[in-house]
């Protein structure tokens, strides 16, 4: 037995003296070779390096194990990339066959659609038998033939696909940019189908940008009298940084609602020139209050801290004090601070105090602490202190407990 046992090592051995990845092969364990193959076809995808990943895909493919149909997939791909369309499509068919439950086959049905656009060949939405295919196979042929493709669109746009696919139809519109397209997007923006279409068309003109855009989503808004239309225009008008829009529409806007929208999307792009010629011109003290409580958006303090310290109401210079406290940081702490101890409007006095809360500044809170002599308004003071937990309100904590 001991004989025979040196017999087969000495034997493999010298089989590894010959041939030294044969002998190691015969250690691995069954399959180990095969994701080896599998994983070493991944890394070359990785590196785009086609051929190989072409190569090790196959190899892995043939034994079909566990990872086969995988295997066949990114070989696909792989030759897809390769320029090799006849030879990806014929491996398409090959996993199609070979493994029919695979869930591998949508993504290859995927690949084939792309691969057919490229080719040249006929692409035919309807003949997809899933929604999502449809789509793609849509976006394909926007990009190859937008004539055929439009049609196609408007169909489904028109027809009982899911509110998801139609929104993702819409989407392929935006992103042609063929002057028919325009067109059918403008119309649905105006109101040619559903309200909830007519919102997600809106939102994508939005996001397109462009004068030409622009121009006719002014239009659409000058057209309606649709409140919820104008509202999501407003919105599309901040998408795309339209200032000359929001700004008509601040200033010339019957409706109170849709004024105060316009300036407060004018405040998130951080229109601030165009805020401040809005509130010196504007004779009403709502809309000015709105625009100070809207400023804290656009990170500019000083015209806010102009109206705290100096303005002549009281009720403007406190929706300035609280969008000072929305800032943080850049909110202007020690002006804050000086407002609170030269204005004796106990209201403005209150608002300071909880814009400093908001700031998180413990220790201007506890220099007013120690400075007040009117023990009620120490008590608001050490009040919001409480709840702002630094090392200086711990510290002044303590100074009262040990009192």
């Amino acid at each position: 037995m001991i004989r025979c046992t040196v017999a087969l090592i000495v034997f493999a051995c010298a089989a590894a003296a010959q041939d030294p990845s044969a002998f190691a092969s015969s250690f691995q364990p069954q399959g180990a070779h095969e994701d080896a193959d599998y994983q070493t076809g991944r890394k070359a995808l990785d590196n785009s390096d086609w051929d190989t990943a072409v190569r090790y895909f196959t190899a892995s493919a043939a034994r079909k194990g566990p990872d086969a149909d995988a295997a066949l997939y990114w070989k696909a791909y792989a030759q897809e990339h390769a320029g090799r369309l006849e030879d990806a499509l014929s491996t398409i068919n090959a996993l199609r066959r070979t493994y029919a439950s695979s869930r591998w086959l949508n993504d290859a049905q995927a690949l084939q659609v792309e691969i057919q656009a490229r080719s040249g060949a006929h692409v035919d939405p309807a003949a997809e038998p899933d929604e999502e295919l449809k789509m793609i196979a849509l976006n394909s042929l926007m990009q190859s033939d937008p004539k055929q493709a439009l049609p196609i669109i408007q169909k489904v746009l028109q027809g009982n696909s899911s509110e998801k696919i139609k929104e993702k139809a819409l989407f392929v519109l935006t992103q042609s940019g063929d002057p028919e397209a325009g067109k059918i997007l403008s119309g649905i923006a105006r109101g040619d189908r559903n309200p909830d279409l007519q919102m997600k068309a809106i939102r994508y003109m939005g996001m397109m940008g462009g004068d030409a855009v622009r121009n006719e989503l002014a239009s659409v808004y000058n057209s309606t009298s649709n409140k919820e239309v104008k509202h999501a225009i407003l919105r599309s008008f901040m998408q795309s940084g339209s200032r000359t829009f929001l700004l008509n529409a601040a200033t010339s806007e019957k409706d109170p609602d849709l004024r105060h929208d316009a300036i407060r999307q004018l405040a998130m792009i951080g229109a601030v020139d165009q805020l401040w010629q809005i509130y010196g011109s504007s004779p009403s003290a709502d809309e000015k209050e709105t625009i100070l409580k809207s400023m804290f958006m656009t990170g500019n303090s000083s015209h806010l801290l102009d109206v705290a310290r100096s303005d002549r109401d009281p009720r403007l210079r406190l929706a300035a004090i609280k969008s000072l406290g929305l800032m943080g940081s850049n909110g202007q702490a020690d002006a804050l601070v000086a407002i609170y101890r030269s204005d004796s409007n106990r209201e403005v006095r209150d608002a300071v105090l909880n814009a400093l809360f908001l700031q998180n500044n413990g220790k201007a809170l506890v220099d007013l602490a120690r400075s007040e002599r009117d023990p009620e308004m120490r008590a608001e003071v050490v009040k919001k202190m409480s709840l702002v937990h630094t090392k200086e309100t711990t510290e002044y904590m303590m100074e009262i407990l040990n009192k």
